[in-house]
Formats: structure tokens, sequence, C-alpha cells
């Protein structure tokens, strides 16, 4: 009885291995993919930012936060 189970626990050590080892060998063939999810992430954020700053650096928003800034500063406390 002693052989049989090592046998059977043998065999299942062996398909757990298979399994993790499949499961790593997916993980390494995806590896590519972050740096081109980080690239596309830098481009969306300095896209993001361009935009930020046409519209803070055109006339109207420039007017109203120069307003903005020129009444806290005038504010007394």
């Amino acid at each position: 009885m002693g052989r049989t189970v090592r046998v059977r626990v043998g065999a299942l050590v062996r398909r757990v291995r298979a399994v993790v080892h499949g499961v790593r060998g997916g993980a390494r063939e995806d590896a590519g993919m972050v740096t081109s999810e980080y690239a596309m992430g830098i481009i969306a954020a300095v896209a993001f930012a361009a935009v930020l700053y046409k519209v803070l650096t055109s006339g109207q928003v420039s007017a109203e936060l120069q307003d903005i800034v020129g009444r806290a500063l005038d504010v007394r406390m």
C-alpha cells in the first residue's frame, strides 16, 4: 500500500509541476506586452498634458485664473 500511495503522489506532483510550468511559460510569452503598455500610457499622459496646457494658457482661462489669484491675494484677514 505504501508504494501505491507514493506512485499516486508522484503522479500528482508531476501534474502540478506541468501546470505550474505551463502558467510560467505563458507569462514569459506575454512579457513584451508590459513595455508597450507603459509606452501607450506615457503617450496618453503626454497628450493629456498637452491638451491641458493649451486649455490653461488660452486667453479666457488665463484671464479667469489671474482673476481668481488676484481675488485670493486681495482677501483681508
